[in-house]
């Protein structure tokens, strides 16, 4: 376990850039000390005085020189009960880096030193005021690009993901704890024990680890979403498509073929589900130099895809390229996008089943505003597990979660296996404790202290 630094922290808490209100956290033993050498509220009281849960209007002034650097609202949480459990001071301040900066430095100055990515966060948890997998929904909170990213994202930092695993977590110390007091007093009945029913107990506790995992995929969607490349030869309506799914105009349109020289990447919003979409230059055999370089990013795209929408021009007819295209894509998730259905048609219908009847295949006219609605649906179909698309409320979206579920279940299968051969209880005791270290690391019981230090790493200056 990491070890809790005695110090007092200090950094800005808000994003850069000019706003109504820009916030600058203090946490630890000297919080309050630090604010009161720099605060000077209108009552004239000092911070130490004050409640806990209390707003003060005032200045935080520079003492060596009386300047002022920035009129405040300084809040005032006493530990045990604030976010880092630490006693927690925040300045509200102006927005904008100047005044933002300029009290960050008088607070460093007069006692506080400059946290590190997490910091905040890492206390809360060290302190017990969060677990880990609490304390990760926070910056998962923060990445969330969809209402239900967001939805998922809460109820992680609300615990209830942790509910979960503590659930299962219960029913394996309970086996383990009647299995090591059978195996020290093998002459005694211990009560509540059942050997009869220990088969049906383990195959619960591994069905309940195994509905956790299958969420995972869907979790992963929700968090980080679906990277999803529409790919076809030029002129096919690509950045149309783009530009319709935004309902902005992103990516330049016109008849001459190849004007996408370079990707485009953004994100959207289809029925909750977060699509990293990237448009990319039409892909054919070109002697233009830039074209050609575009052409080359647009088939490294197409190794990284979750999903590809290639678009075909009904109008053109199915060609050489178009099925060259195909063959690049057939053997990862697609969707076959027919465009332009409000020009005459010149693609057999015969030929299109024959070629693709391996994916789904909509008509589209991006022109008139047709099939849209049906295209989004089958985005949604083709990238949700139809179990899993109702409001799940905790879903596996962290690799780490996942990697710790799958050592657990491998492990609780072990014990199973242990149990039906007949082997004696200490087998089964080695992989329970196997088991139950998996689950204790989502939640930071078991977890090492590089992983921790790891994982507030990644979190941003001030949280």
């Amino acid at each position: 376990m990491s070890i809790l630094k005695e110090d007092t922290i200090a950094a800005i808490s808000t994003s850069f850039g000019a706003a109504g209100i820009g916030k600058i956290r203090i946490s630890g033993p000297k919080a309050l000390e630090v604010a009161d050498r720099i605060f000077q509220g209108v009552s004239r009281k000092s911070l130490k005085e004050a409640k806990t849960y209390t707003a003060h209007y005032g200045h935080v002034i520079d003492p060596d020189t009386g300047k002022i650097a920035d009129e405040v609202i300084t809040i005032i949480m006493r530990k045990p009960h604030s976010f880092t459990g630490e006693d927690v001071v925040e300045f509200d301040c102006h927005g904008g880096m100047v005044p933002l900066q300029r009290v960050l430095e008088l607070i460093l100055k007069n006692g506080a030193r400059l946290a590190e990515p997490g910091e905040f966060s890492k206390r809360a948890f060290l302190n017990g005021r969060l677990d880990l997998a609490q304390a990760e929904g926070i910056i998962e909170v923060i990445n969330s690009k969809t209402e239900k990213g967001l939805d998922v994202a809460l109820n992680h930092l609300n615990g209830r993901l942790s509910v979960r695993v503590d659930e299962i977590k219960e029913m394996v110390i309970e086996i383990l704890a009647h299995l090591e007091a059978s195996i020290d007093f093998p002459e005694d009945e211990i009560e509540g024990y059942e050997s009869s029913r220990l088969g049906e107990r383990l195959t619960e506790i591994k069905e309940k680890i195994e509905e956790l995992l299958a969420t995972s995929n869907q979790g992963k969607i929700y968090q980080e979403g679906i990277k999803t490349v529409i790919v076809g030869k030029p002129n096919v309506g690509k950045s149309s498509l783009l530009n319709t799914l935004l309902e902005e105009k992103r990516a330049i349109v016109t008849d001459v073929p190849g004007t996408t020289r370079d990707i485009i990447e953004e994100y959207i919003n289809i029925k909750g589900v977060p699509l990293k979409i990237i448009d990319t230059a039409g892909i054919r055999e070109t002697q233009d130099m830039v074209e050609k370089i575009g052409v080359e990013k647009a088939r490294e795209s197409l190794k990284k895809a979750d999903l590809i929408l290639m678009m075909l021009d009904v109008s053109q007819g199915l060609t050489e390229t178009d099925l060259q295209i195909y063959d690049l894509i057939k053997d990862k998730p697609v969707i076959i996008v027919v465009n332009k259905t409000d020009l005459e048609e010149n693609i057999d219908e015969k030929e299109l089943n024959e070629h693709f009847a391996e994916h789904p295949l909509l008509k589209i006219s991006i022109k008139e505003e047709k099939g849209l609605e049906e295209l989004k649906n089958a985005i949604i179909d083709e990238v949700l597990d139809e179990e899993l698309k109702g409001d799940e409320e905790v879903l596996i979206t962290r690799t780490r979660h996942r990697n710790a579920l799958e050592r657990s279940l491998q492990a609780i299968k072990r014990v199973i296996d242990s149990f039906n051969q007949g082997l004696p209880n200490d087998f089964l005791t080695i992989d329970l404790k196997d088991c139950l270290d998996g689950l204790g690391e989502i939640t930071g019981e078991t977890v090492t202290e590089d992983i921790i230090d790891r994982i507030f790493a990644d979190f941003c200056l001030g949280k």
